[in-house]
């Protein structure tokens, strides 16, 4: 028989085993907002170069022109991989939520299903996610200058 000390210990062993996800949700989050910063950063520098310089060459114009529409794409998946990381948060938080106050809350029975239902869809969001960055990843590699035009 389990006492109500042993209860409550069970109960919080239960819903904290989900919180690791949620540190891997949080340090992709962290990674891939410093990958917006340094786009957008660039994607600034480039408008700055492009509207304050007249001098620049024509073949450099050009590359800085291509270089933000690459760097607007970028901006665009990281967004969209930050957006399923939150929510792949939000439905790991609601798992551990749900699975705190159904073992221990007295007369609340929310449904097992709802557990379940919320860390597939946390999982899911978490994978895309992890798909989304790794097409950023593969298109900025893609996208990379490797003969960039100085003249």
């Amino acid at each position: 028989m389990i006492t109500a000390p042993e209860s409550i210990q069970y109960s919080i062993q239960l819903a904290l085993a989900p919180v690791f996800l949620l540190t891997a949700v949080a340090t992709l989050v962290a990674a891939i907002t410093t990958r917006l910063a340094r786009t957008v950063d660039r994607m600034r520098f480039v408008q700055n170069e492009l509207a304050a310089n007249e001098v620049l060459s024509e073949k450099l114009k050009h590359h800085y022109e291509s270089e933000l529409i690459e760097y607007k794409m970028r901006s665009r998946l990281c967004t969209l991989a930050i957006f399923f990381d939150v929510l792949s948060g939000v439905f790991i938080s609601l798992t551990v939520l749900e699975l705190f106050l159904g073992q221990t809350a007295v007369g609340i029975q929310i449904h097992s299903l709802f557990a379940i239902a919320t860390f597939v869809a946390g999982i899911i969001a978490f994978t895309i996610s992890l798909i989304t960055i790794l097409i950023e990843v593969i298109y900025a590699y893609r996208s990379t200058s490797w003969h960039h035009p100085y003249v």
